[in-house]
């Protein structure tokens, strides 16, 4: 600590969970080592993060050749109390969103006055 100040804390809003799930989701053919850039985790962590969706219920793959195909189990609910509630579908079509601005903010939705 330097001149007395508090390091800035280090957080993010998603977990690595759910960042390697919308990769899935966004892509059912994706390679690990795609998740693993995208996500910039190693492909190691991303091997136990499909492992433990798949544990849970949440993901299944089927091999196709020499690669896997997964599939996202959208009705299963998110597993935390808190979170009790919502589906993984409806947590994926926030998080895959293109445009997150509210419609009053995006020039595309607007129409001219006239």
């Amino acid at each position: 600590m330097e001149n007395g100040t508090a390091p800035e804390r280090q957080w993010t809003f998603l977990t690595n969970h759910a960042r390697v799930l919308v990769q899935i989701a966004r892509d059912p053919g994706i390679r690990v080592r795609d998740i693993a850039a995208f996500c910039l985790l190693t492909e190691r962590a991303v091997q136990r993060i499909i492992t433990d969706l798949e544990q849970a219920g949440y993901l299944s793959h089927e091999r196709r050749g020499r690669t896997n195909h997964y599939s996202v189990i959208a009705s299963k609910h998110l597993r935390h109390p808190a979170d009790a509630g919502p589906t993984v579908s409806e947590l994926l079509a926030a998080l895959l969103r293109q445009d997150p601005r509210p419609d009053h903010e995006n020039p595309a939705s607007t129409t001219p006055r006239g």
